[in-house]
């Protein structure tokens, strides 16, 4: 037994040194390098790709089993383009391990590697020969399915991994989207299972599509359990810089820590800090987020506090935003956190408005739904022009978003700009959102928050600055239909009650309809249409009844020339790029029907009277004045009806009637100019007898002319006409008296 263990362990030991010799030999005279053309022409006929090897192969076998090559390159598939080259490759095995089962990489090591993935306009790739698939994109013949799993009990171990001078090209022929990973440097200590390792990644991406051209830089250490499928990365520290769509000088820092469980399905982050800082346009901007810790489990999560902070800097101002979710705990159907919050703070150099809203959240991430039924949103704002310098609100509601069916819907009631307001929004669609609404309010002063009207002063004539033209791009793709009312409302000094206003807005047309209120001891209704395509157009139907004028006028244009209470209609449009383009192009009707009033600025009926003494002076048979608001023309009766075309409202049938005094007259007001010319005929009642002698002025016609810009509005009164007509009907009495004298004389006779 003895001897025969003893030949078999000679046998075997004459077994193992013939092996060593051979492998000596094969060591010492094998070359690879001999066999380049057959690799290469085995390559060209199995993937139609020419396979070039400048460098030198080198091969080890003891202690190590290596390999390493020069410049290695890959033409694209039946074609001479460069598909993929490397400059260097070297990879090494430990030999020794290997016997008891261990897998130990010594090094693997890959320079210069450049590759370029080109998708086609017909929808291929040039690697679609290496996936398996035809030329015109099929699946071609699959290979037999094998057991790739490693062997149970062998163990993974790599010393090192570096990779350097690495490029990567994509190109989309179709799209002409290009994007490339270059200058990729990759570097780690051993990699083993249950070891910490460090990990070192640079790399920079250009792309056009979105435009980007950034370079990052990644730190952090690594370790892994294959067994237990546990990862975990520990003090990552990640640095981003460059430029992404429009914002340049792009810099993002990011640290913390995350781990991985793939047997449980579990992601954790812990200690996570983002921030990012750069200029977006001419204004510079830095955010930072901060997520103590966060748990993902299958389907379910859970997070202590997240929180968001962004600061944006311009001319025009400052914004911080601060957004904090505590709590936060549930799955993909169903989660909720008990408090958001949500800081807006923006700063102007003459105003400063502070915006808070809190709410728990709730919702399912699956079903894309989102709800705050205690929803609560305050605003403070500050400023010079502000009512009071300063403006507070508090308002209470609920907030429903359903982004599956592109929903939202928004209940809100309380303070709001000094008014108490209820307001329920809804809104469908997010590209082109239908919007819905209906808003009352207690009382508003729109004119608290208009900018002032700048005084008038008596400054040297500038030149004519070219007007600004309307924008009212906005309406072109609203899309609204509500309701506001409002119980007082006061806006361009103009003051209504029980205003009611039915909104009806889409593809640039807006109608308010009815638009109406009580104004002024009266009330309103019509409508106001706005069509914002092309030119603008606006037309305009209103009944004004049992208006009082005079604070109307005054308030509205801070006119003071009629006074009296009645009816005001009118239907007029008007289109224009411009508020003088609109004027000059108006065209429609106007009705005034008013009573127990007046027209300021002159005094008709004492003109008249005066006639005598200034002609009896030698004055002259025509007289002129400004406008005087001392002096006024009553009236028992005014109406009058105006064509607009073009912006001049003609009128012929204007009727002005009182105990004293009848005026009828005809002309045009420039709308456009804001000037008018009008002729009107006054004629004082024959029941008013004058002062004797050479004229009685009662009952004659005398034309009195306003002409003139309404800055600057002229009266003038032709007594030439007075003096003809007093000579007339002094004519006209003395015939009379004569025939009758001679028909007295006549019937005496003719009794005799």
């Amino acid at each position: 037994m003895n001897k025969i263990l003893k030949f078999c362990l000679l046998g075997a030991g004459v077994i193992i040194g013939l092996a060593l010799v051979v492998v000596v030999y094969v060591v010492a005279t094998f070359n690879p390098n001999d066999y380049k053309g057959k690799i290469i022409e085995a390559v060209k006929g199995s993937t139609q790709r020419t396979l070039s090897i400048d460098g030198d192969i080198k091969l080890s076998f003891f202690p190590k089993i290596g390999a390493e090559l020069g410049k290695v390159s890959l033409s694209d598939f039946k074609s001479d383009s460069e598909f993929s080259s490397v400059e260097n490759v070297h990879v090494s095995l430990a030999l020794m391990p290997l016997l008891s089962r261990q897998v130990v990489v010594d090094e693997v090591m890959v320079s210069g590697l450049q590759t370029t993935l080109v998708k086609h306009k017909d929808g291929t790739t040039n690697i679609d020969d290496l996936l398996g698939k035809d030329e015109k994109g099929g699946q071609g013949s699959k290979a037999a399915k094998k057991d790739v799993s490693d062997p149970q009990g062998v163990n993974f171990d790599v010393a090192a991994v570096s990779l350097e001078n690495t490029s990567l090209t994509y190109r989309d022929e179709a799209t002409g989207a290009h994007f490339v990973v270059k200058d990729l440097k990759f570097n780690t200590g051993r990699i083993a299972n249950g070891l910490p390792t460090e990990i070192n990644l640079s790399v920079g991406v250009q792309a056009n599509q979105p435009k980007l051209d950034l370079t990052s830089e990644i730190k952090t250490r690594l370790t892994f359990d294959l067994d237990k499928k546990h990862y975990q990365l520990e003090g990552m520290e990640l640095q981003v810089s460059g430029s992404a769509l429009d914002i340049s000088n792009l810099k993002v820092q990011a640290s913390g820590d995350a781990s991985v469980d793939m047997s449980t399905q579990t992601f954790t982050v812990g200690n996570l800090s983002l921030k990012a800082a750069g200029v977006k346009g001419k204004d510079p901007f830095d955010a930072i987020l901060v997520v103590p810790g966060l748990s993902l489990a299958k389907d379910k999560f859970s997070g202590d506090k997240l929180t968001v902070n962004g600061n944006f800097d311009g001319d025009s101002g400052k914004i911080v935003i601060a957004l904090s979710l505590m709590d936060l705990e549930g799955s993909q159907q169903a989660f909720k956190s008990s408090a958001l919050t949500l800081d807006v703070d923006m700063k102007q150099p003459e105003q400063m408005l502070q915006v808070k809203l809190t709410s728990p959240l709730e919702g399912n991430l699956q079903a894309r739904q989102f709800t705050m039924n205690d929803l609560i949103l305050a605003m403070n704002a500050s400023g010079d022009k502000l009512p009071n310098k300063s403006v507070r609100s508090e308002m209470k509601g609920s907030l429903q978003v359903d982004a599956t069916k592109e929903r939202v819907q928004l209940a809100l009631a309380g303070g709001l700009l000094q008014s108490q307001v209820k307001a329920n929004v809804g809104v469908n669609g997010f590209t082109s959102p239908a919007i819905q609404f209906n808003v009352e309010a207690d009382q508003f002063d729109a004119d608290l928050y208009l900018p002032e009207k700048a005084e008038k002063t008596a400054e040297a004539p500038k030149a004519k600055e070219t007007e600004q033209a309307l924008d009212l791009s906005g309406l072109r793709k609203l899309n609204l239909d509500g309701t506001l009312r409002v119980g007082s409302l006061k806006v361009a000094n103009v003051k209504l009650a029980q205003v009611r206003v039915d909104v009806k807005a889409q593809n640039g047309q807006v109608n308010l309809s009815p638009l109406s209120a009580n104004l002024y001891d009266g009330s309103m209704s019509g409508s106001l249409a706005v069509n914002a395509q092309a030119t603008p157009i606006i037309a305009i139907k209103q009944n004004l009844t049992g208006i009082n004028v005079a604070p109307l006028t005054k308030d509205a244009a801070n006119l003071d020339t009629l006074e009296g209470r009645g009816n005001i209609g009118m239907d007029l449009t008007m289109q224009g790029n411009t508020v003088s383009e609109m004027k000059k192009a108006m065209h429609g009707i106007i009705s005034v029907n008013l009573v127990d009033g007046s027209i300021k600025g002159i005094n008709i009926a004492k003109h008249l009277r005066d006639a005598k003494n200034i002609l009896s002076m030698g004055g002259a048979s025509t007289q002129t004045q400004s406008a005087n608001n001392a002096e006024k023309t009553d009236f028992s009766e005014l109406k009058a009806t105006f064509k607009v075309n073009k912006g001049v409202a003609h009128n012929d049938d204007l009727s002005l009637k009182s105990p004293l005094l009848r005026v009828l007259g005809s002309g045009d007001i420039n709308i456009g100019n804001d000037s008018m010319d009008y002729l009107a005929k006054a004629t004082l009642a024959n029941t008013l007898k004058g002062q004797g002698g050479q004229f009685n002025v009662s009952g004659i016609t005398v034309p009195v002319r306003a002409k003139g810009p309404f800055s600057d509005l002229q009266y003038t009164l032709d007594f030439g006409v007075m003096v003809g007509e007093a000579a007339k009907q002094k004519v006209e009495t003395e015939v009379k008296t004569r025939v009758q004298d001679q028909l007295k004389n006549s019937l005496q006779g003719l009794f005799k």
